[in-house]
């Protein structure tokens, strides 16, 4: 039954539908006012039709995130940066990765955050976003050292160790919120960072 639901037209139209007012109500309460009663509320369904799709709220909480990062475009913003033609050009795609993608998905994290480790969803999806990230930066680094771009006394492992630290979520809705830097300005002042952190001349 729960697959038939999830397979058929109307039921992946129920599942956006859910996953969209599960996301509209992380963005308005936060992890404390998620529950699946809710989620069915915001949606306009029985709270049957909810665990028709999700078993669990981990579960529904799990395919969210890959939900937004669908809408929000996350392919197409890293496409830019595993495609590149150097190492060189993978930086200054992640730059501008993090200048654009990152606002998209802001309310979200801030809901994740918020909670932090008195809710295991919350928690289990910041070690997630955390995991992807590092996977980026790790590939990158590694990338420019075996260009040899690296200047000393960078290695691969400490270039990667930098980019991560350098991504907070925090860091980027400052320099665009309270600083009042525009999405190019912050690619191009965090490209110009990067580059001249951690490149050889």
């Amino acid at each position: 039954m729960r697959d038939a639901a999830v397979g058929n037209a109307r039921g992946r139209r129920t599942r956006a539908a859910l996953l969209d007012a599960t996301r509209d109500i992380l963005e308005d309460s936060g992890f404390g006012g998620l529950t699946m009663a809710a989620v069915a509320a915001r949606a306009g369904v029985s709270r049957r039709a909810v665990y028709l799709h999700f078993e669990t709220r981990t579960e529904l909480i799990t395919a969210l995130f890959a939900h937004v990062s669908e809408a929000e475009g996350l392919r197409e913003s890293l496409r830019p940066v595993f495609g590149a033609s150097d190492g060189r050009a993978a930086l200054r795609a992640w730059a501008r990765h993090l200048a654009e993608f990152q606002p998209r998905v802001m309310p979200v994290y801030r809901a994740a955050v918020a909670r932090g480790s008195a809710d295991p969803d919350a928690a289990r999806h910041l070690a997630q976003v955390a995991a992807d990230q590092r996977f980026v930066c790790d590939r990158i680094a590694r990338r420019l050292a075996d260009e040899g771009r690296l200047a000393a006394p960078w290695t691969a492992a400490t270039a990667g160790d930098l980019l991560w630290a350098m991504i907070a979520h925090d860091m980027i809705a400052r320099l665009l919120e309270e600083c009042g830097w525009s999405a190019e300005q912050t690619a191009e002042r965090l490209d110009t960072l990067f580059r001249r952190t951690l490149l050889d001349g």
